[in-house]
């Protein structure tokens, strides 16, 4: 049975679970400037902490660490340390050249973390999803308020560097792949431009791929001006396994939003958002029980096949998230309204 298949399988019978945050867990350890340079960077002209994805390669025990952690947790699907291991974005460290041999590293920690775990756990089945973010720079907007037209990349740019990022999560092992955080929906077409492109070059079947966009503010828009509904038609011609949305405003401001996508959409459905919004020192206050409460209506309303966390949330978000989830069937796919 193709990983696909057994997804199908898995998400027809209850709702999954993705797992939280990658970026709030590294914080936790405290880490300096020598844990991200590690030996292979020890000489590296740029600082480096703050690299959260080459920790993959200098820390790789603390990212098989919170993978772990996500398991245990209750999380059907982790994501790699990946979210901005591609070369636009690592241009800011110097370290372009390195996105594809990062992305195949961070796929094979958390490899290496579903093995582990599957040692003690053999009735469970688990997925490593390779996590692909929005980049730092888009190509919808300016970066210069004095010039409207200008953009510090291009479509062509913006598709090799998913393009190197594909092929290092594929060649490091990853059962699906999730382009996530979506705030340009034309940096997310670029990435489906190369993901098509890939495959075609592969001469091999894609692989199962979540597209998660992202609510930038109340007026349910996305930060280049789309609403949900233009955002799900923008992308449903990829026919991705799921479509959902992530991050943004915090649970409770996202239910207007995943309740009409659970209308629009003919495929499956996940949410998996930050805990709340942020404070006044940008930390995130919302508990485990209420992040769970809310994504429990949601299920309970039969909007959603998926739930996670994202900003903000840990493990003890995820196991409650999980155990609220047992409580729920998933949401039937069926024919969108139109």
């Amino acid at each position: 049975m193709s990983v696909e298949q057994r997804l199908t399988k898995a998400l027809s019978e209850r709702i999954l679970i993705l797992d939280g945050a990658m970026g709030t867990m590294i914080q936790k350890y405290q880490l300096e400037e020598a844990d991200y340079r590690g030996e292979q960077f020890s000489d590296w002209k740029i600082d480096l902490k703050g690299n959260s994805d080459l920790l993959s390669v200098t820390r790789p025990d603390v990212i098989e660490e919170i993978h772990y952690q996500y398991l245990e947790a209750g999380a059907d699907i982790i994501e790699t340390n990946t979210f901005n291991a591609q070369a636009v974005s690592m241009e800011d460290y110097g370290m372009q050249g390195l996105a594809k041999a990062l992305n195949e590293s961070s796929a094979t920690v958390a490899r290496k973390a579903v093995d582990r775990y599957l040692k003690q756990n053999p009735d469970r089945e688990v997925f490593v999803a390779g996590a692909m973010g929005p980049m730092n720079k888009t190509l919808s907007l300016s970066p210069d308020v004095n010039n409207p037209g200008y953009r510090a990349v291009n479509f062509d740019q913006v598709a090799q560097a998913y393009y190197e990022q594909i092929q290092g999560l594929v060649e490091g092992g990853v059962d699906l792949l999730i382009l996530e955080t979506i705030f340009d929906t034309l940096n997310a077409k670029a990435a489906l431009y190369a993901l098509g492109q890939y495959f075609d070059d592969q001469q091999k079947p894609p692989l199962p791929l979540i597209i998660s966009g992202t609510i930038t503010d109340a007026s349910g828009r996305t930060l280049s001006g789309q609403t949900l509904e233009s955002f799900y038609i923008s992308i449903e011609h990829a026919r991705p396994l799921s479509i959902g949305l992530n991050c943004s405003l915090g649970g409770k401001e996202l239910r207007p939003y995943i309740e009409e996508l659970s209308t629009l959409s003919d495929t499956y459905v996940h949410c998996y958002p930050n805990a709340g919004l942020p404070n006044a020192l940008g930390g995130y206050d919302e508990s485990p029980e209420e992040t769970a409460s809310i994504l429990g209506d949601f299920a309970r309303q039969g909007w959603i096949n998926l739930a996670g966390g994202c900003c903000g949330t840990g493990p003890a978000h995820i196991q409650a998230i999980a155990q609220e989830m047992k409580k729920h069937r998933p949401r039937p796919v069926q024919t969108p309204v139109s």
